[in-house]
C-alpha cells in the first residue's frame, strides 16, 4: 500500500500523472461560450451583401 502524500509535496512528474488521469474529454459538447448575434452591431459580411444583390439583378 502506498503512503498518501499531499499534492503540494509531489514531484512535478507525479503531479502531471495525476492531472492527466483526472482530465477528461468534453465529447460532443463544445466548451466555447456561445451567445446570440447582436443585430445592432456592424457586420462586415452583411454590409457586402448589397454587391451580390446588385450583380444578380
Amino acid at each position: 500500500m502506498d503512503k498518501w502524500i499531499s499534492y503540494d509535496k509531489l514531484s512535478k512528474k507525479e503531479k502531471r500523472k495525476r492531472d492527466q488521469a483526472n482530465r477528461h474529454t468534453w465529447g460532443a459538447i463544445s466548451p466555447v461560450t456561445r451567445k446570440p448575434i447582436n443585430s445592432r452591431v456592424y457586420n462586415r459580411r452583411k454590409a457586402q451583401d448589397w454587391r451580390k444583390d446588385a450583380a444578380d439583378s
